[in-house]
C-alpha cells in the first residue's frame, strides 16, 4: 500500500505543485485575458457539468478512441509486415518516411473533401496523425526480434499464428507501447484541430467558440479540461504499460538489481 500511494504522489506532484504556481501568480491578475484560477474553477462546474458533457466531451473522447484503435491496429499489423520482410521494408520506406513528414492538419482540408464535415473526417485526422509513432515503432520491434529465438522456433517448426503471437509481437511489445504512449499525446492534439473545422460539436467546437465570442474564462475552462483529459489518458496509458509489460519490467528490474 505504501509503495501504491508513493507512486501516486510521485505521478501527481507535479501537476500539483503547477496549478499552485498557477494559483498564487495569477491571484491579483486583473486582465480579462488572463483571468485568476480561482476564477477559472468556479466557472469550470457550470460550463461542463451539464448536458455540455454529453453534447461536446463525449463525442470528442469517441471520436479519439475510435480514431486510436484503427490507427493502433492498422499501425501494428503493417509494422509487422514491413519489419519482418527485408523485401517489404525496401519497398516501402521511402513510402512511409515521404507519408510521415506530411503535417496531418495539413490533410484536413483534403480528408474534408473525400470524408465531409462529419465524424468520418475527425476519425481519419486522428489516424493519420497517430498510426506513425505506432508504425514505426513496431517495425522497429519486430526488426529488433532475438535471431536466436527467431531460429529456435524455426528449429522447432513454430510458425504462423503461435510464432507471431509468442515471439515477434512479445518481443515487439515494448516498442509498440512506446508508440502507444507518443500516439495518445497525438490523438489529443488532432482530436482538436479537427473539430476546429466545420464542427457543430466536440471540445475542439466549444472553445473556438468560446474565443470568438470573447468568453475568454469559459475558453480557459475548456482548455484546463483538455489538459485534464491529456493526463487522465496517460495514466490510463501507464496502467495498461504496467499490466501488459509487467514480464519486461519485471525481467530491467532483475538486470539492474545483478548489476
Amino acid at each position: 500500500m505504501t509503495v501504491v500511494l508513493r507512486r501516486i504522489a510521485t505521478v501527481v506532484a507535479v501537476p500539483i505543485a503547477l496549478l499552485a504556481v498557477w494559483w498564487m501568480t495569477s491571484a491579483q491578475s486583473t486582465s480579462y485575458y488572463l483571468p485568476p484560477l480561482s476564477k477559472i474553477l468556479s466557472t469550470f462546474d457550470d460550463v461542463w457539468f451539464n448536458q455540455r458533457f454529453l453534447d461536446d466531451v463525449v463525442p470528442s473522447l469517441l471520436r479519439l478512441l475510435v480514431g486510436f484503435s484503427l490507427a493502433l491496429v492498422l499501425g501494428v499489423a503493417l509494422g509487422v509486415l514491413v519489419g519482418s520482410s527485408r523485401a517489404v521494408r525496401s519497398y516501402c520506406e521511402p513510402v512511409l518516411e515521404f507519408l510521415r513528414a506530411i503535417p496531418p492538419p495539413v490533410l484536413v482540408p483534403v480528408l474534408m473533401l473525400f470524408a465531409g464535415i462529419g465524424d468520418t473526417m475527425k476519425v481519419l485526422v486522428i489516424v493519420s496523425g497517430c498510426i506513425w509513432p505506432i508504425l514505426l515503432n513496431t517495425v522497429e520491434g519486430v526488426r529488433a526480434v532475438d535471431q536466436v529465438l527467431s531460429e529456435t522456433c524455426r528449429v522447432y517448426r513454430i510458425g504462423g499464428r503461435a510464432r507471431l503471437t509468442t515471439l515477434v509481437l512479445r518481443s515487439a511489445s515494448p516498442q509498440i507501447m512506446a508508440g502507444v504512449r507518443q500516439a495518445v499525446s497525438i490523438g489529443i492534439i488532432l482530436m482538436v484541430i479537427s473539430e476546429m473545422f466545420a464542427a457543430s460539436n466536440g471540445l475542439g467546437f466549444t472553445i473556438i467558440q468560446f474565443q470568438r465570442s470573447f468568453n475568454i474564462t469559459e475558453m480557459w475552462t475548456g482548455i484546463l479540461l483538455l489538459g485534464i483529459l491529456g493526463f487522465v489518458l496517460s495514466l490510463a496509458v501507464r496502467a495498461v504499460d504496467r499490466r501488459v509489460l509487467r514480464w519486461y519490467h519485471g525481467q530491467r528490474r532483475t538486470h539492474l538489481g545483478a548489476r
